[in-house]
């Protein structure tokens, strides 16, 4: 015959039998929580020394957010002209994202001139949307119009051109890790990296009037 408590009574609903419905007494019940709203309050308050998770959820949430990057939204098209940076004659870069941790940077260029850009490689991937204009590579047979995402594969040494029937160029490029540049010879002649992003960005600013550390809103 199975042992049963002293008390127990098995018609009673499971609830009463778990003790929910009537609280416990003695020593016993001062250390069980209460139920419902009352016990949900007496959780929260740490009473007897209880716990709740709903409170550990809220305390980890606020701790998790202390630690986190934060978001961002902004107008990815500047109406303040002074946000994009020179690069070279008639060619700006707007920063949108410069990210020191993954070593890696999001941003427009702007280009309102004809012929070769640079010739370059990635060590890394790079993701482009064209937004206006066009270009291409003398490498390929393709054109980066108007609306179209480019995926370029770590590896390849190219060249950027524009045409010359393309009075404005303004893509969306996210580089991973760096731009190595060539000259006509194909030797290394310079890079760029979200670092020398950030130092040019910094230059230009405070050249502006908005700052050496107006840039940090983009950082990290």
């Amino acid at each position: 015959m199975p042992l049963q408590r002293e008390g127990w009574d098995k018609n009673a609903p499971a609830t009463r039998r778990l003790g929910q419905d009537a609280p416990a007494t003695g020593k016993q019940g001062q250390d069980a929580p209460a139920t419902g709203k009352q016990g949900h309050d007496a959780l929260a308050k740490g009473v007897a020394g209880a716990s709740c998770p709903c409170l550990c959820l809220r305390e980890a949430d606020k701790m998790s957010e202390s630690w986190m990057i934060s978001e961002m939204a902004i107008r990815a098209i500047p109406d303040d002209d002074r946000l994009w940076v020179p690069q070279a004659p008639q060619v700006w870069f707007r920063p949108l994202l410069l990210n020191t941790v993954q070593g890696e940077w999001v941003n427009l260029l702007k280009v309102t001139r004809a012929g070769m850009l640079s010739r370059h490689r990635h060590p890394a991937p790079v993701h482009g949307f064209v937004l206006k204009g066009s270009w291409r590579y003398l490498e390929h047979d393709w054109v980066a119009t108007e609306g179209m995402y480019v995926f370029e594969p770590p590896g390849e040494i190219h060249t950027l051109v524009v045409d010359d029937d393309v009075p404005e160029m303004i893509t969306l490029f996210h580089v991973c890790g760096a731009l190595v540049y060539f000259d006509d010879q194909m030797r290394p002649c310079g890079h760029d990296d979200v670092h020398t992003k950030i130092e040019l960005c910094r230059r230009h600013y405070a050249r502006v009037g908005l700052g050496d550390d107006f840039v940090r809103q983009f950082i990290r």
